[in-house]
């Protein structure tokens, strides 16, 4: 075997036990996201029948209500489902001492004024949008492989027994943090400042343009910072009485947990049993307004499933500026459908988007050996994960 032979090998051998790696985040994430998904869902749809499209404003605002309390849930399931992929993914590669410092690094970097003030130490202006989970994809990445390496150095037999719940964690910490909080955070926070500057100046007779651009954000990150940006955006235009850019925001955040849905279904050849039995719980996630439903396929295979969703999206929200469509209401999905001036329209977009995102990503992605119909496949095996045929 020649020595390209040999590099090639080893890095094949690298690429499938990391996407072993993120598939394990993956796993542990996807209840978080349901949970969390289907009681926010439920949240605003309570909250709609309550009191109507001015209720689902002030949601956070009425202690005590039971829309209230729904939210909550789902707020802290959708909050915690970040770092617990972090956590998961430097626990496959570390086991115990990598889970807490990739839990934490991976939460540390979703805090706004976190990344605030490291901007202002380094002499940066930062924004407020945290990682997201692409940042805690690479903050557990990092946690593992520093957890690792310190978990296989030579120390003395009396050390051995604190290594692996205090000396290991403590020094993941101490080396990744700076790292993490001012050379990844810093700079994703001051990129979201930008891009909510850039938008601020697209409106008016650019409605298409603008839907394609909101649409493709909304997509891009799955529920990450730039999905936010393209969210608060529109949230805020609600406020002065201009419903078009949140339409297409609702209606291109569903899109990819559907679109990615609707191509595991008609192409299961394509995906792992892991991944068809988590389309299942993507379609009410996408229902609902639960952009986040396709993070388990953008995290297992980022080159082909993002550009299928950015393209389902772009097509969804561009249509749906041109058309004019509205919704008043910034969060409910489906169950709020009836609050826009043109409800068919409404759903037209959400099909269109997501026949276009399902279209491309079958086109996009190769065969599995083992998919959904292989007796030797069970749900929830990471092994099966890991085994493409054609990548």
């Amino acid at each position: 075997m020649t020595d390209n032979n040999k590099l090639e090998g080893a890095m094949r051998s690298h690429l499938t036990s990391v996407k072993e790696h993120l598939m394990t985040g993956v796993s542990f994430m996807i209840p978080f996201v349901t949970i969390g998904g289907i009681f926010l869902a439920l949240g605003y749809a309570l909250s709609s029948f309550l009191g109507g499209a001015e209720a689902t404003k002030t949601i956070f605002e009425a202690t005590g209500r039971p829309d209230w309390f729904l939210a909550q849930i789902g707020v802290a399931g959708l909050t915690f489902m970040v770092p617990i992929l972090g956590a998961y993914i430097a626990y496959a590669i570390a086991d115990r001492p990598g889970l807490a410092p990739g839990f934490l690094l991976s939460y540390i970097i979703q805090q706004g004024n976190v990344l605030q003030a490291a901007g202002e130490v380094i002499g940066l202006q930062g924004g407020a949008a945290g990682a997201g989970y692409l940042g805690a994809l690479v903050a557990g990445l990092a946690a593992g492989y520093v957890a690792r390496w310190l978990k296989r150095r030579s120390v003395p037999e009396f050390i051995q027994p604190m290594m692996p719940v205090l000396i290991i964690p403590v020094l993941t910490m101490m080396i990744l943090s700076p790292i993490v909080i001012f050379v990844l955070g810093v700079p994703v926070a001051i990129a979201n400042a930008g891009l909510t500057s850039f938008l601020s100046g697209m409106q008016g007779s650019q409605a298409l343009l603008v839907g394609a651009i909101l649409g493709g954000m909304m997509a891009f990150d799955m529920g990450g910072p730039i999905n936010k940006v393209a969210y608060v955006f529109s949230v805020g235009l609600i406020t002065e009485q201009i419903y078009q850019p949140m339409a297409a925001v609702m209606i291109a955040g569903m899109i990819p947990p559907l679109g990615m849905a609707l191509s595991n279904f008609i192409a299961p050849q394509k995906y792992t049993a892991e991944m068809y039995e988590n389309a299942k719980s993507a379609v009410p996630l996408g229902l609902a307004f639960i952009t986040e439903g396709a993070i388990p396929y953008g995290a297992a295979d980022p080159l082909r499933v993002i550009p299928s969703i950015v393209a389902g999206s772009a097509v969804g929200g561009a249509l749906s500026m041109a058309l004019g469509v509205t919704m008043p209401a910034p969060h409910g999905g489906i169950f709020v459908f009836l609050l826009s001036n043109q409800p068919i329209a409404f759903l037209g977009c959400i099909a269109l988007g997501t026949v276009v995102t399902a279209a491309v990503a079958t086109l996009l992605k190769s065969d599995f050996e083992k998919t959904a119909g292989s007796p030797e496949t069970t749900p929830g095996s990471t092994e099966a994960t890991a085994t493409q045929a054609n990548d």
